[in-house]
């Protein structure tokens, strides 16, 4: 298998093209001796439901795996917490606002973005919102809407972290607070 840093050619702190694998997680620079360690970027979750147990669900407008199913969601900004993260996501994708976001369980998952994979780390929230009246697709979002539980079909989400984290919710989807 080829080494997760393999397309980084030279040091991010010299410019040294003497940028070696170090261990299965790092390389290392041979002219500074810096080390750069592989680490997985953050990214959420949210699991919306409304009063008639039915799940939020977004279309994916672009790539990787655009018009396939997906949650709202996204990459961690800097000096976000993983809460604050979530809560922006669903309201830039959705325009809802979370009033509670509790933290369920990761994911680890390669998300191909422009052609490159990235190693997230994809935590699931369980996200209580104002209002599951009025929302619209919005950013990354072709389209916004509630499936029923019953109706939900792994198969059809695009990326293999929300597959595996739906199968895990819906065996117990009754942990998940109802939204007003």
């Amino acid at each position: 298998m080829e080494h997760p840093l393999s397309q980084f050619k030279y040091c991010p702190k010299c410019g040294s093209s003497h940028f070696e694998i170090h261990n299965g997680k790092s390389k290392q620079c041979a002219d500074c001796g810096f080390v750069y360690y592989f680490n997985p970027s953050s990214a959420t979750v949210a699991l919306i439901l409304n009063k008639q147990n039915e799940l939020l669900v977004c279309r994916r407008a672009k790539e990787p795996a655009k018009g396939t199913l997906d949650l709202p969601g996204g990459f961690i900004d800097m000096a976000e917490t993983g809460e604050e993260g979530v809560i922006r996501e669903v309201k830039e994708e959705t325009g809802m606002v979370v009033e509670q976001a509790d933290y369920l369980f990761s994911l680890p998952n390669i998300y191909i973005y422009s052609g490159f994979p990235v190693h997230t780390l994809d935590m699931f929230f369980r996200c209580t919102v104002a209002d599951t009246q009025h929302f619209k697709a919005m950013d990354d979002a072709a389209d916004a809407f509630f499936l029923p539980l019953k109706d939900i079909r792994t198969e059809d989400f695009g990326l293999g972290s929300i597959r595996k984290g739906l199968e895990i919710f819906l065996k117990k989807p009754n942990d998940c607070n109802i939204s007003e």
